[in-house]
């Protein structure tokens, strides 16, 4: 029988589980993004970062195809994107194992992560690509961008940087970069979950567990796209970042005691 200790551990961990997927898609929904981001940072206080991650896997993938297939461009922005698309599976692969390694190192990375990401963000850098640059230049680049994504998703969890940014970059309309974010996280996070499952983390049990996480991160989601229209969205976003950066410390923190 569960003695008392583990009840009450179990039902810490599934409450925790809901309130990060019921946060997570709630950003998604209001902002397009961030539903990874909140989910695995926020577990990873709790967990291994490589088990945080495992678990986001199919609120990630379903709320991703959902924000691609929203859009009208999907086989524009694909054949525009694939040099990205293909370097952040490069890059995924490149750094299997990492996540798998275990101690505090994937965990300083994903505090470190979400620091830069929100940095960035509060900053409102933005990567500007030349006018005059030929669509060559800038698959090359693309190219680069991904293998670095991928890089910092084996490492974390997390696919946001350098990708959102060279997304920004390219100057495409609001539907089409919400579709190309849809496309770019969709490829990231099927990349993830091949490269957990080659070192044996997403398997039966933690796929059980992420498909149990699709409700309250679709919830929401849903939640979220309702607020979207009745918030002042840069005042939502600073306060993401903030919270983000806050988040980010506490890893880098805990993960260094």
């Amino acid at each position: 029988m569960m003695n008392t200790q583990h009840l009450t551990d179990l039902i810490r961990l599934l409450s925790l589980g809901l309130v990060t997927f019921l946060l997570a898609g709630f950003v998604k929904g209001v902002i397009g993004l961030g539903l990874p981001t909140v989910a695995v940072g926020l577990l990873g206080l709790a967990m291994p970062t490589a088990e945080a991650a495992a678990l986001l896997i199919v609120p990630s993938l379903v709320t991703n195809v959902w924000q691609l297939l929203a859009g009208p461009r999907f086989i524009a922005l694909a054949k525009r994107l694939w040099p990205m698309l293909v370097g952040i599976c490069i890059g995924t692969w490149a750094g299997g194992g990492w996540l798998a390694s275990g101690g505090n190192t994937p965990g300083i990375a994903l505090g470190v992560a979400l620091l830069a990401y929100a940095a960035m963000g509060l900053a409102a850098v933005r990567m500007r690509i030349p006018a005059g640059w030929s669509s060559g230049r800038v698959s090359a680049l693309g190219v680069g961008i991904g293998v670095v994504t991928g890089l910092v998703t084996a490492a974390t969890g997390v696919f946001v940087i350098p990708a959102v940014p060279f997304l920004q970059a390219l100057e495409l309309d609001k539907d089409d970069l919400v579709q190309a974010l849809g496309l770019s996280f969709t490829v990231s996070t099927v990349a993830l979950a091949a490269g957990l499952a080659r070192d044996g983390i997403f398997h039966g049990h933690a796929m059980g567990v992420s498909l149990l996480a699709l409700a309250p991160a679709l919830g929401g989601m849903f939640f979220g796209q309702w607020v979207r229209g009745r918030v002042s969205a840069p005042v939502f976003r600073r306060c993401f970042f903030v919270g983000l950066a806050m988040l980010g410390a506490e890893l880098v923190i805990q993960h260094l005691r």
